[in-house]
């Protein structure tokens, strides 16, 4: 193992005996620190972003929402260490409650099969752990591309970790016959894919290019599709597991449709903690038009140009 893999792996073991307010309070520092820097990637990316989804604000309430949202940011990074450095175990025990477990229950006692949906929202990880101890689950991934860190990514999750299946054509195969034969995947369905493999379909009222797998394996195979996340709590008091059941028209054959209701299930969990949502992440750089420029690159060269 590489030293730097070792190291964090140290480093997340020992932070992890800090409790979790006190996490957040780190991560709220680290959060202000991007907020302060002004020309820093994930600040400028979440105010392309805060302009993109709430047009109708003013600078100022647009402000107010991008510091609030990288002061997560923060609280997301930190939190690693109560989860990944802890254990999955002792991990679950930050679970407060779980609202929609009858939606879970029902779908797995159903057979047909089971998209859980996990958007880059509250602590995924923590889901990850929880879905795992309550039913045997495959989630779809994308390799980092230094090896060392997939290593610390695999060997981090721990024995409770879900069967982790790499983003590639095998990878897919796999996820098929799974739900086809009544299994359970996981899938994080806000990635945006490559340019000509996906569909664009609106998000907060703007197209983005959607990933279409999710929608096509539910067509497919007839499999039920619920949305889920682990949504922080105030003040470090531990997650609330929220599921919810797909909009309509999720496993629709015309994909325009289908990844609407993708990215509508997508925004029915965002607006339940919306500073919790990965804001940082470029949702919208590629655009309908090819000739439109990205967003995001014109936001940095209008800021050092």
């Amino acid at each position: 193992m590489r030293w730097y893999v070792a190291l964090t792996r140290w480093t997340l073991r020992w932070f992890g005996l800090l409790p979790l307010p006190v996490l957040y309070a780190l991560g709220g520092v680290m959060g202000r620190i991007l907020w302060w820097r002004r020309h820093a990637r994930e600040r400028v990316h979440t105010e392309v972003n805060m302009r993109i989804v709430h047009p109708e604000l003013d600078e100022a309430a647009r402000a107010q929402w991008t510091r609030a949202c990288l002061i997560e940011t923060g609280r997301a990074v930190a939190e690693m260490a109560a989860i990944w450095g802890r254990g999955a175990e002792r991990a679950l025990g930050l679970v407060r409650g779980v609202e929609g477990r009858e939606h879970l229950e029902a779908a797995l006692r159903s057979g047909r099969g089971l998209i859980v949906a996990a958007p880059h929202l509250g602590c995924w990880e923590l889901l990850n752990y929880w879905l795992s101890a309550r039913t045997d689950i495959a989630i779809l991934y994308a390799p980092p591309r230094n090896p060392a860190w997939e290593a610390l990514l695999v060997g981090s999750r721990g024995k409770l970790a879900a069967r982790q299946v790499r983003a590639d054509a095998a990878g897919v195969r796999v996820l098929y016959k799974r739900v086809a034969a009544g299994g359970v995947v996981g899938i994080l369905p806000d990635q945006q894919p490559k340019r000509g493999e996906g569909q664009f379909a609106p998000f907060f009222g703007v197209d983005a290019n959607t990933m279409v797998l999710l929608p096509r394996i539910a067509q497919r195979t007839g499999a039920t599709v619920l949305f889920a996340f682990a949504e922080r709590l105030p003040h470090g008091a531990g997650f609330r597991i929220r599921i919810l059941p797909a909009p309509q028209g999720i496993s629709d054959p015309d994909l325009r449709v289908a990844c609407a209701a993708l990215n509508r299930g997508v925004e029915q969990c965002v607006e339940f903690a919306f500073p919790q949502y990965q804001w940082t992440y470029k949702r919208w750089a590629e655009r309908p038009d090819p000739n439109e420029p990205d967003p995001y690159w014109l936001a940095r060269n209008r800021m050092t140009g």
